[in-house]
């Protein structure tokens, strides 16, 4: 795959871990996310680092940058917290509409796999000191989302704040997926199992997408 990064978008950055991990490399990046109180945290981060990075509090289905980019990049299955294929494709159409021509949109998404099976309506406990985590699940068979549920205990001192988050992820199939990107103008390159560049498994539990903005050319 020959593509040079260019301007590059870390959609959905959170509190930009991979942003600036970008920024290190040398590649000229800039952050969204639609969470300010996650942002204020990527900026904190950046200036600890001496870094000077731009983040926008946005949604990722209604994304207005100030001019093209060369890279969209969105981690973490982020994808899967769009839990309409609406939504879904409202995120694609405004990726495409800032993405250069033959740019790249690399995302990573959770199979239904992981959420009838991994996730399902199971529990997980965390035990790591100094935050204590319950997460609970409860799967929805007719529209394959899952509720989930945060709970974490930090300790302070001699006692232990609570802090809680519920949200909903919706797992897609890759086909759909596929469908959303071509009426955005975007073609899928390859579909990747996590964190290899081998053919998804039946039993994957996150796939990478590869897609690339489809010149008038390529649509002629």
């Amino acid at each position: 795959m020959n593509h040079s990064s260019g301007i590059t978008l870390d959609l959905a950055c959170g509190t930009g871990s991979l942003t600036l991990e970008l920024k290190k490399r040398g590649i000229d990046v800039y952050g969204i996310d639609g969470s300010a109180a996650m942002l204020s945290v990527a900026q904190q981060k950046a200036a600890e680092l001496g870094m000077s990075v731009l983040f926008l509090c946005q949604q990722m289905q209604s994304i207005d940058l100030y001019g093209t980019v060369d890279t969209v990049v969105c981690a973490l299955d982020s994808i899967n917290h769009l839990t309409s294929e609406k939504d879904v494709l409202a995120a694609f159409q405004r990726v495409s509409l800032f993405l250069n021509p033959g740019g790249l949109f690399i995302f990573d998404m959770n199979t239904l796999y992981k959420h009838r099976t991994v996730l399902s309506n199971h529990i997980f406990v965390y035990d790591t000191d100094p935050v204590y985590c319950v997460w609970q699940n409860h799967f929805e068979e007719k529209t394959d989302r899952v509720g989930i549920q945060l709970d974490f205990f930090a300790r302070d001192g001699g006692v232990y704040r609570r802090s809680s988050e519920h949200f909903f992820e919706r797992a897609y199939e890759p086909r759909k997926i596929g469908e959303l990107l071509k009426t955005a103008g975007l073609e899928t390159i390859a579909v990747y199992d996590d964190m290899s560049f081998e053919a998804p498994r039946p039993e994957s539990e996150r796939l990478v997408v590869v897609s690339k903005k489809i010149s008038q050319i390529e649509n002629g």
